[in-house]
């Protein structure tokens, strides 16, 4: 069997390793779970089958995700985030030329999948989701997730095991007594990572939280779950169905949670429909309406500075501090939407550089003998013209008023999306934000 060549892009210092197979009308970035490893995937010929199934009437574009297969690996205290994993989509796409792609995110894939669409709509022609979540763990509105006193002991389990092919049972048992696939399984385990790293990975993908995401997903969307799947409960994918406007969803028959495993010529079948449905489509995504993350900023006794100072040397203090924020943005990517005088209103396509750029923000401010305040949120925004509107854009403003002096205070929106990055977090509880619907748990970054 003749395995497609294997092309590497840097993305971010990192090599994200992927492979181009196919010549179709349309591209197709297939985004795999846990761990993968573009090479020993072909081996399986299940697997093998399903490439050349979608690649029949797309061109597909196979990726190992940063920090798996043959992709740059990472250290277990630099894992990474949705917001990395992102920049590498990315990285991919611009090195093929692709202008816009269908992303097909299976399992722990769907939540950057998911992300992606919501966040570059103009880069998303459609998306796919098979058997994945939108928060893995439950929470008090989200009881059929993962007990998270149940998985600690399961991720203990798996180390010791690694690379024995023992996840059959739960990825794939109708498969559970083929010597074959289960030989085949434990090399593609040890190929793909380590133990360490394969228990740090499903910790982090466990941990994150987009389901705020899915009301901003704008792109055509087909949602695929199978009704018995054992390892992750079919609410997850009803809920994501419910929650992504004019998404369509498809119940499959089965209890394999890999979709090699089974029918797995259902699953590709309807993958094939949607998207020769959407050929015939106008590509009409909306890029107006994004999902980012808002920083706000302000100076502390910014009035009672400027009349200690005098009119002249506050505005040549100003100067300075604007110019340092706009350093700031230019080295996190942030946008610059509207200077309020003694701050700013700042968008970014990623949590993590925000609130990066919000630290860099206040170290300058604190140089220059100020103290500022932050707030950030992410949500979904209307552009217009150089304006935005939206609810998230209030939120961002109601949580920076909360901030106390040198704080970086942020929604629990952007907590969940820096799973990962390192920063830490101090609760400061719930709040009521004036004018917007209920109650708001806010965090201070720890930077």
């Amino acid at each position: 069997m003749v395995i497609p060549s294997i092309n590497y892009v840097k993305s971010d210092n990192f090599h994200i390793a992927y492979q181009v197979v196919g010549q179709g009308p349309v591209d197709i970035v297939l985004i795999p779970g846990w761990i993968s490893h573009l090479e020993v995937a072909w081996e399986q010929p299940r697997l093998a089958h399903s490439f050349r199934r979608l690649a029949s009437f797309s061109r597909l574009i196979l990726i190992d995700k940063r920090g798996t297969g043959l992709s740059d690996r990472v250290s277990s205290d630099s894992l990474p985030t949705l917001e990395e994993r992102m920049e590498d989509i990315h990285a991919v796409l611009d090195a093929i030329g692709s202008k816009h792609a269908i992303l097909y995110g299976i399992s722990e894939g769907g939540p950057l999948c998911m992300l992606f669409a919501a966040t570059y709509p103009e880069r998303t022609t459609a998306l796919v989701v098979y058997g994945s979540w939108a928060r893995a763990l439950k929470a008090p509105d989200y009881d059929w997730g993962f007990d998270p006193i149940e998985f600690e002991p399961f991720l203990t389990s798996l180390e010791p095991h690694w690379g024995k092919g023992v996840v059959v049972n739960i990825v794939a048992p109708s498969l559970a007594n083929d010597e074959q696939f289960c030989e085949w399984l434990g090399r593609y385990e040890r190929m793909s990572t380590s133990p360490g790293a394969a228990v740090g990975l499903l910790r982090m993908a466990f941990e994150g939280d987009v389901r705020h995401v899915l009301p901003a997903i704008s792109v055509p969307t087909l949602v695929l779950h199978r009704d018995k799947d054992a390892f992750v409960d079919v609410r997850h994918g009803r809920y994501i169905a419910q929650h992504i406007p004019g998404a369509r969803y498809v119940e499959l028959e089965g209890e394999d949670h890999f979709p090699l495993a089974g029918n797995s010529d259902a699953v590709d079948a309807e993958i094939e429909a949607f998207v020769t449905t959407l050929t015939g489509m106008k590509r009409s995504p909306n890029p107006d309406r994004v999902l980012v993350t808002v920083l706000f900023t302000d100076i502390i006794a910014s009035t009672e500075r400027a009349a200690a100072l005098g009119d002249q040397k506050w505005k040549e203090l100003i100067a300075i501090h604007d110019d340092e924020i706009r350093k700031a943005l230019a080295r996190y990517r942030g946008k610059e939407i509207r200077n309020t005088g003694d701050g700013i209103l700042a968008t970014f396509d990623g949590p993590g550089r925000a609130l990066h750029c919000a630290h860099a923000i206040r170290q300058a401010a604190h140089s220059l003998g100020l103290e500022i305040r932050a707030g950030l949120h992410t949500g979904e925004i209307e552009v217009m013209g150089n304006e935005l509107a939206g609810i998230a854009v209030h939120i961002g403003a109601r949580v920076a008023a909360l901030a106390g002096p040198g704080e970086i205070l942020a929604s629990s929106t952007v907590k969940n999306l820096v799973v990962g990055s390192g920063i830490e977090f101090t609760d400061r509880e719930r709040h009521v934000l004036k004018g917007v619907p209920g109650e708001w748990h806010l965090y201070a970054a720890v930077l």
